[in-house]
């Protein structure tokens, strides 16, 4: 959805609205999407203009499916982020090189006065997709010698096992 800054009235506007599963598939390209797979999502967008300044507070709210990364088995996320933009006209620096100051960093710039609220609500559902998800905190993970789900059963496998690759490491002491 693109917004129209010039149509922000004065008082501001409240968007809410719903994207489902399809939105995510269109946005995020199947090679760069690893294991996930999204369900709706539900979006708030509140916008205020000031002069040619927008200023975007909203609210994203949505299912992941992936998998937990100590045992493999498929897991449920709900994602919820709270985010704030400000987009400035952008301006044109005909390729010259230019120093950024930390205020510029804070700032994002729109063209031909639209903004795109797809991006701001993709780019805030991607960042909090969990790096390591987990099924539970209590998740025991995999055994590392044959492999057994040790949420479902334990193994007969020997805890005292050393790999023989670390096994020089063994007798390594560190001298001061």
């Amino acid at each position: 959805m693109k917004i129209n800054v010039s149509n922000i009235p004065a008082e501001g506007l409240k968007l809410h609205f719903s994207k489902d599963a399809k939105w995510f598939v269109d946005l995020w390209p199947s090679d760069d999407r690893m294991n996930f797979a999204f369900h709706d999502a539900g979006l708030s967008f509140s916008l205020k203009k000031i002069g040619e300044t927008v200023f975007i507070e909203g609210k994203v709210v949505t299912t992941v499916e992936l998998e937990c990364c100590r045992c493999l088995e498929r897991t449920t996320k709900i994602l919820h982020g709270d985010f704030k933009y400000t987009f400035e006209p952008s301006r044109s620096h005909d390729n010259e090189e230019i120093e950024l100051s930390v205020e510029d960093l804070e700032i994002s710039y729109y063209d031909n006065d639209l903004i795109d609220l797809d991006q701001i609500a993709f780019e805030q559902i991607a960042l909090q997709i969990p790096m390591k998800a987990l099924c539970s905190e209590s998740c025991k993970g995999l055994c590392p010698q044959c492999g057994m789900n040790l949420n479902l059963s334990s193994c007969q496998c020997r805890s005292d096992f050393v790999d023989d690759r670390l096994a020089v490491l063994k007798d390594f002491k560190v001298k001061e």
